[in-house]
């Protein structure tokens, strides 16, 4: 079956998917992006991700280019003509086509382009014993919490992560405060058991599969703090792990050539990964 896109109305074979050269998104990274994961055809968490792509549209004065009612509707009809049962639904807007000139241009039509590409799943191996991470100093912007199509900055981190052959690159602010990964949030479990992940303020974008963890992993009576957490409290920890709509929850073994705890999955790691595999379930009948 052939490959279809979707881009501003149209569905098109995927090698006939273009956009205009003065896309604002294309010369100044002018838009946004969301990654949803479908299993069984079935979008997950998908009014959490719209959700989110509006604050993100808000955020930057971008219109809605559909209405929140469409949005769900051309996104399932974009999985059945790709015939696809298990995979991501990548979508981009930008703020449209203008003459190239920094400030907002008037009248322009917001572009839409969705995609879809294979399932990211994390390999068996590194579901089962756990995956390495970096440390690099976070080097974006200061509104972390928009999911802005600029993403120079997470490519040279993960980059740096896959040269040094690690899962992730975890991001240092000002030298010792870790804010999350360059694709995923992070976190670490103390010796007595508790959660920690940075807040969901403007020095992370606060991720779907993290709202759903923590919302489950409190629903578990397991303590979860939303706070900073410096370099010290994570090589101190009993646990570290990450979570991303790609790769669920993976435990984290290794920081920077030092193995976390007893360089082991932990148990608390191990229970949020069976309450987020019923979760899917749950939703979309597919067994992680």
């Amino acid at each position: 079956m052939a490959r279809i896109s979707y881009v501003n109305g149209r569905y098109v074979h995927h090698h006939q998917a273009m956009v205009h050269v003065e896309d604002r998104g294309y010369q100044f990274s002018d838009g946004i992006y969301e990654y949803i994961a479908f299993y069984n055809r079935r979008l997950l968490d998908a009014e959490l991700h719209l959700k989110r792509l509006e604050r993100s549209l808000k955020a930057l004065q971008i219109s809605m280019p559909v209405t929140s009612v469409a949005f769900p509707v051309i996104m399932r009809e974009l999985i059945e003509r790709n015939g696809r049962n298990d995979g991501g639904l990548y979508l981009q807007i930008t703020r449209g086509v203008a003459r190239r000139d920094h400030p907002f241009p008037k009248h322009t039509k917001p572009a839409l382009v969705m995609t879809i590409c294979a399932a990211k799943l994390p390999k068996e191996h590194e579901v089962k014993n756990g995956v390495k991470v970096i440390t690099r100093p976070d080097l974006r912007w200061a509104r972390r919490d928009i999911k802005s199509i600029s993403l120079l900055a997470n490519v040279l981190a993960k980059q740096d992560a896959a040269k040094h052959q690690a899962r992730e690159a975890w991001l240092i602010e000002d030298g010792l405060t870790i804010s999350e990964g360059s694709v995923s949030n992070a976190y670490i479990v103390t010796k007595s058991g508790e959660i920690v992940t940075h807040q969901a303020d403007q020095h992370i974008l606060g991720g779907i599969t993290r709202d759903v963890v923590l919302r489950l992993a409190r629903k578990a009576r397991i303590d979860v703090a939303e706070r900073a957490f410096n370099t010290v409290e994570m090589k101190d920890a009993a646990e570290t792990f990450l979570t991303s709509t790609s790769a669920n929850i993976l435990p984290v073994v290794m920081i920077d050539g030092a193995p976390v705890g007893n360089g082991k999955p932990g148990t608390v790691t191990r229970k949020l990964q069976e309450l987020y595999a019923a979760h899917v379930l749950k939703q979309t009948g597919k067994a992680l």
